[in-house]
């Protein structure tokens, strides 16, 4: 039995939430009367990360686990509804003429709903028989299973996919959908869905537990699993009655922070400009902080500034890191004088600048370090 959870690998809570003997082994593949007599029950645990929350069961999954196998998609409400869905879904999303890919088909059932909508659909299913049926009838539908991260899909990029009430079944969700992530174009955008444990605990659902399902998503949960592998949540809303869960994605980006180099360049010459006009190694700083002791490095300060000054006893006394400044007390500017100090103590600077004024020559020259650059004050 397993004790971790599938997606964030913390333990399980020391004790089951529920305990049931003697259940269902399967949703699917019913006994016929020749295997009646071999048939046996099995006993289920439904356990709860006490990491991320996620509820799930702790049995290995069902044989068939990469097949998708839908009974509901042949009911006309269903049916009426993915419609109206996937139309929103491919205008809202610009998605008309783009490539959307359904991770777990099943026999195409809703792509070709989502054909119908406007975008060029594709389909990825693990049965063979499910495959032929939706070639048979005309799909773009390859055969194949989203198990680890690596995994190409075929006619990848995508712009968009969707994975509807599969996701549960898979004991390995997070290579599912990083693999998924990984086969999308840079803006690419998501629907997944899955059964609705909120609803389920609010009406007391005692017979939702089943083998198939091996997880049972809340909307935090939901959000936290794809959160880790790698999307962000657009939309989250209960959908069908309130039994499921609908979520929108997309593929996190990146931050971009490559303005930070151009800003650094900018600053350093800043620096250097100001250093300029005095006399050699007669430019201090005042503020031994975090910020401070970076921007000594990354503007390449070491051998032109004199030392550092900082009001706090247990730097003094010691070097900048890596640039080998010494650090002084405030009283070194009465007995070794510089022309020039640069404040780089953060939200104290204002303060530093007063006491300066008040304590030490008028004549001196003071420049903080603000966010938008050196301001001589």
């Amino acid at each position: 039995m397993n004790n971790r959870c599938r997606v964030c690998g913390h333990v399980f809570f020391e004790k089951p939430l529920l305990r049931y003997e003697n259940m269902p082994k399967a949703a699917q593949f019913l006994p016929d009367a020749e295997s009646l007599e071999s048939e046996r029950g099995v006993d289920l645990e439904v356990c709860q990360c006490s990491g991320c929350g996620l509820v799930q069961l702790n049995n290995e999954p069902v044989p068939y686990f990469r097949e998708v196998v839908r009974a509901s998609a042949f009911s006309e409400e269903m049916r009426d509804f993915r419609i109206n869905q996937f139309d929103s879904f491919v205008q809202n999303y610009s998605l008309k003429g783009k490539k959307i890919i359904e991770v777990g088909c099943g026999r195409g059932e809703y792509l070709s709903l989502m054909q119908q909508a406007g975008a060029e659909a594709y389909g990825l299913e693990y049965s063979e028989d499910s495959v032929m049926q939706c070639v048979n009838s005309g799909l773009k539908v390859s055969e194949g299973f989203v198990g680890s991260s690596t995994y190409e899909i075929p006619h990848a990029p995508f712009d968009a996919f969707f994975i509807l009430n599969f996701l549960e079944h898979l004991p390995d969700p997070n290579s599912t959908l990083t693999g998924t992530y990984n086969n999308l174009s840079d803006e690419g955008i998501g629907l997944v869905e899955v059964p609705n444990f909120d609803m389920i605990v609010r009406n007391k659902l005692f017979a939702e537990f089943i083998p198939d399902h091996l997880f049972y998503f809340t909307r935090e949960t939901l959000k936290t699993t794809l959160s880790f592998n790698g999307f962000e949540v657009i939309e989250c809303k209960a959908v069908w009655h309130d039994y499921i869960i609908s979520v929108i994605i997309k593929k996190r980006r990146k931050t971009d922070v490559s303005n930070f180099y151009d800003y650094q360049a900018i600053l350093q010459s800043e620096i250097e400009a100001y250093i300029g006009r005095f006399k050699e190694k007669k430019v201090a700083i005042w503020g031994a902080g975090h910020q401070a002791l970076a921007i000594i490095s990354l503007t390449k300060l070491a051998g032109k500034i004199r030392y550092v000054v900082d009001s706090a006893p247990f730097k003094q006394g010691k070097y900048t890191p890596a640039s080998h400044i010494p650090i002084v007390s405030p009283d070194t500017l009465d007995s070794d004088p510089v022309d020039a100090v640069i404040v780089m103590a953060a939200s104290y600077s204002d303060e530093v600048a007063r006491i300066m004024r008040q304590r030490f020559d008028r004549n001196i020259s003071i420049a903080i370090l603000r966010d938008f650059g050196l301001e001589v004050v």
